[in-house]
Parts: structure tokens; C-alpha cells; sequence
């Protein structure tokens, strides 16, 4: 019995020195601390989350875009009214009927901006009219736009309604390229996230026991200490005391499979448990002797 006893004391390393030692409550803390960041990352480096912030992004690039290109379509509408109206008197069927002019070619224009965000999500190329079209509505509006003030030669007019039409164009043209390098992002990122995942088994260079990989689903022994409150090393060691059996080869590995404490106190519980047992085997030998 003796001699399996120190070998228990042989595997789980140097008992901790009588009435100093490292804090007990201390380390056991830091240990939950340490299981619960390695939660955290695994959550926070699974391709499916990082996928998802990248398609955050995309979504607040397609909100901001689109917000640009209706402000300066509702800008062009009221340029692209007087050009049509021709000095028609007001509330003239002339007049009104020039209001139905510009949403005609914006309403063309966003129909193909729309079908252009769903082709560029899933990488699928669109034919030599989809472009021409999105090219003439935008080319329309700018001549709409300035017509006038090329006619008075008018540059102030001319740069005043320039910039809207400009704007609405070369947003137009960047936020297709946008969702194309986006969803090439996300397919990197969900790459770069499933290359540096864990393995499958580690093994602590402590211990040499292999570990199992972290899992975000699987409650850890930090996480049922924590929902059912703190566990002192006193209790560890008695369900250790209580759990052990003659033909038990004591162990951190067996000690927490028993116990459920953490990787960092297994080996002091396993330690103590071993000398409380060596100790009372010397006080059962007759005549104290051991051996």
C-alpha cells in the first residue's frame, strides 16, 4: 500500500509545502477564469460567427449606399421636373405629368441595383445589359440634370447638378465590386477561421494526459461550479476521499473525473489525498514503520 502510495506521489509531482504553498482559492479561480476565456474564444472564432460580422458589415455598407444613392435620386427628381415641365404653368397636365419622368429611370435603375445585390452575394455574373441599362438610366439622369445649365453656360450649374448624378453613378458601380469583395471576405474569413481551430486532441506538457477539444455546447466544469456555487478544496478532497478504493490508482486525471474540479487543482487534491492515505497506512503498520 505504501509503495502504491508513493507512487501517486511520484506521478502527480511535489506536494505542496506544509503551511505555505500557493493560495488555494486563488488558483482555482484563476483555472474557471481560464476555461471560461477558452469558451469565449471558441465561440468568438467559430466560422459561423466571424461570417456573421462580416455580413454585418455588408449590411451597413447596403444601408449606407442605398441611403447616398435616394438622396441624390430625390435630388435629381426636382431638376429633372423643370427640364421636363419646359416652363409649363403649375399644376398644368404638362407640369405634373413632367414629376413621372425622373422616378421612370430611377425606379429602372433600382430594379437593377436590387437584382445586382443578390447576384453579387452568390458570385453569379449578370449579362451585357444589365450593365448597359444601369449605364443609360444613370447617363439619362446626368443629361437631365445639367442640360440646362450647359445650354446658359452656366458652370456653377453645371457643377451643382453634376455632383448628385456623379455620385449616384459611382456609387452604383462601387457598391456591386463592394458586395462581390465581401462575400469573397466572408469565404476567407470562415477559411482562416476553420484552419486555426482547434485540434482534435492537445496534450498539457504537464501532465502528458491528452485534453478534449473545447466545444462552445458543452457545459464545462468551471461553468457547474459556477451555476452551483463555490466549491472549496476541503469538499474537493472529500468527494476525492469518499470516491477512492483500494485497487484506485490515484491520479489529477482520475481526481477530476471524481470530482470535477479543475486541471490546475487535480494535481494538489491528488497530491493531498495521496499523503493523507500514506500517512494513515504508517499510523496502521505495527510498530509505525511503513514499510
Amino acid at each position: 500500500m505504501t509503495g502504491r502510495g508513493s507512487e501517486g506521489v511520484a506521478a502527480v509531482g511535489r506536494p505542496p509545502a506544509p503551511g505555505g504553498g500557493i493560495d488555494g482559492g486563488r488558483v482555482e479561480r484563476l483555472a474557471r477564469d481560464a476555461e471560461q476565456a477558452r469558451e469565449v474564444r471558441a465561440y468568438q472564432t467559430h466560422p459561423d460567427v466571424v461570417a456573421l460580422r462580416v455580413e454585418r458589415v455588408r449590411a451597413q455598407v447596403d444601408r449606407l449606399c442605398w441611403t447616398g444613392i435616394v438622396l441624390g435620386l430625390a435630388f435629381t427628381m426636382a431638376n429633372v421636373q423643370h427640364f421636363a415641365a419646359a416652363g409649363s404653368a403649375p399644376w398644368s397636365l404638362p407640369w405634373l405629368a413632367a414629376w413621372l419622368l425622373d422616378p421612370m429611370v430611377s425606379l429602372v435603375l433600382i430594379a437593377i441595383l436590387r437584382a445586382e445585390q443578390v447576384t453579387a452575394r452568390y458570385r453569379v455574373r449578370t449579362g451585357p445589359w444589365v450593365r448597359r441599362a444601369k449605364w443609360f438610366t444613370l447617363a439619362a439622369t446626368y443629361v437631365m440634370n445639367t442640360w440646362e445649365s450647359f445650354a446658359a453656360g452656366s458652370v456653377s450649374g453645371v457643377v451643382l447638378h453634376s455632383v448628385p448624378p456623379l455620385v449616384v453613378f459611382v456609387a452604383a458601380e462601387a457598391v456591386t465590386d463592394l458586395r462581390d469583395k465581401l462575400t469573397e471576405a466572408v469565404n476567407v474569413a470562415v477559411g482562416d477561421a476553420a484552419r486555426h481551430a482547434p485540434e482534435p486532441a492537445a496534450v498539457n506538457p504537464r501532465t502528458a494526459e491528452p485534453t478534449a477539444v473545447h466545444k462552445p455546447a458543452q457545459r464545462t466544469a468551471a461553468r457547474r461550479r459556477r451555476d452551483g456555487g463555490r466549491t472549496s478544496f476541503a469538499d474537493y478532497l472529500a468527494r476525492a476521499r469518499h470516491a477512492w478504493s483500494p485497487d484506485v490508482q490515484i491520479s489529477p486525471a482520475w481526481v477530476r473525473g471524481v470530482t470535477g474540479c479543475s486541471r490546475g487543482l487535480s494535481s494538489r487534491l491528488a497530491a493531498a489525498l495521496t499523503a493523507e492515505l500514506a500517512e494513515h497506512n504508517a499510523t496502521d503498520t505495527p510498530g509505525g514503520d511503513p514499510s
